[in-house]
């Protein structure tokens, strides 16, 4: 048609029947329209190029398809890729995903949740900076709440997490096992809940043998791995193995060995937390504490969209131990289909994405790490257990 802009009554015209019907149609209720009549309606849409307004039909029907994501910083790449995995879950689900960073700012993180909420989203998922956040209560009670990271901070909200504290004890204990005895860790800032959680969990897995000495603090980038790396490795007294709060701090950290002339895995064992595809990468490749990033994504958006989200106040998901040559492991560098395809094209669980017509010799090895339980079955499965 060669108006500038197609009405519902356009479309009325061409489909042989009322505004009301076409509004069924596109609205998708709240009243049934017959098969015939539908097609006809979506016949019409198509040939004169309408196009719904998508501030009237969320004024009409109550919901803009649109959900929130507040995470602290996108330039960190597991934020980047989780953010990439709940906006794949959504879009799939028929949402739209908005997304705000915070950039380590609490005050940034509650001005978004206010300009979310004036968007009128029909959910919030949040990836705080700590866990001391009440201007999430202004959210509570208007949309459904899913918290990341962390337990959930109170009624109305809803979490899925993994247990940080056991994870960082799987990956100091790995260590352990490859006889290591002076095992340092590079902290997060200590300001931070999960800083503190993978620092406690490095003392867990150690106990008495942990040392005060071969703690250090760093920020969660390359360069504050690269400076604690440096100070550690600097020392008369070297440690023989490093476990790194995050991927970022590893790079940095063999940086700073690579500098210094200090071999890894041969002088010095690392692992990190939070690994992503760049830890394939690095040279030695690293061995990483991984989560399960595509399925933590499918249940947050799942729990935003059911109405029995209650009955699941936290899910706690199993990491999985990745080994790789930076803690002497044996391994050969096979690229996983998450590296090849990109996270959108890797399907489902985290344990779906590695290259299956590789030979098992020659694959990293992998160990799902069950770390934690779900505090009430898990949405979409038959059996469960509680925490």
């Amino acid at each position: 048609m060669s108006r500038e802009k197609v009405t519902r009554t356009d479309v009325a015209r061409v489909a042989g029947t009322s505004v009301a019907v076409v509004s069924y149609v596109v609205n998708n209720g709240p009243r049934p329209v017959a098969e015939a009549t539908r097609a006809r309606v979506l016949a019409a849409i198509e040939s004169t190029g309408y196009r719904p307004d998508g501030i009237a039909r969320a004024l009409a029907s109550g919901s803009t398809r649109t959900f929130g994501l507040i995470v602290p910083n996108i330039a960190n790449p597991f934020v980047a890729a989780l953010a990439h995995a709940i906006e794949g879950a959504a879009y799939r689900r028929g949402f739209t995903l908005l997304l705000g960073d915070s950039a380590d700012d609490p005050a940034r993180e509650a001005d978004l949740v206010g300009t979310f909420l004036q968007h009128r989203i029909d959910g919030l998922l949040f990836y705080g900076v700590d866990r001391d956040h009440p201007w999430l209560d202004q959210a509570v009670g208007k949309v459904p709440v899913v918290v990341l990271d962390e337990p959930p901070a109170g009624p109305g909200i809803i979490g899925v997490r993994v247990d940080e504290r056991a994870a960082s004890a799987t990956a100091t204990r790995h260590l352990i096992e490859h006889g290591r005895d002076a095992v340092a860790i590079i902290t997060g800032p200590l300001a931070q809940q999960n800083a503190r959680d993978r620092r406690d969990g490095w003392l867990d897995a150690l106990g008495d043998a942990a040392r005060a000495d071969l703690q250090i603090e760093g920020t969660y980038t390359r360069g504050g791995g690269y400076l604690a790396g440096r100070a550690l490795l600097e020392r008369d007294t070297r440690p023989d193995a490093v476990f790194a709060s995050n991927e970022q701090q590893a790079l940095g950290l063999l940086a700073a060995a690579a500098e210094l002339e200090v071999r890894v895995p041969e002088d010095l064992a690392v692992i990190c937390f939070n690994g992503t595809t760049n830890a394939e990468y690095s040279i030695p490749a690293l061995s990483t504490i991984e989560q399960p990033i595509e399925e933590i994504a499918a249940l947050a958006i799942d729990l935003l969209t059911r109405s029995d989200r209650a009955e699941y106040p936290v899910t706690v998901c199993d990491v999985e131990l990745v080994r790789r040559r930076s803690c002497g492991c044996e391994y050969r560098r096979t690229p996983s289909a998450r590296a090849l395809l990109g996270a959108a094209g890797s399907a489902g669980s985290a344990g779906e994405h590695r290259v299956a017509e590789q030979p098992a010799a020659e694959r990293p090895t992998t160990e799902q790490v069950t770390v934690g339980r779900t505090a009430a079955e898990r949405p979409g499965s038959r059996t469960g257990t509680s925490a």
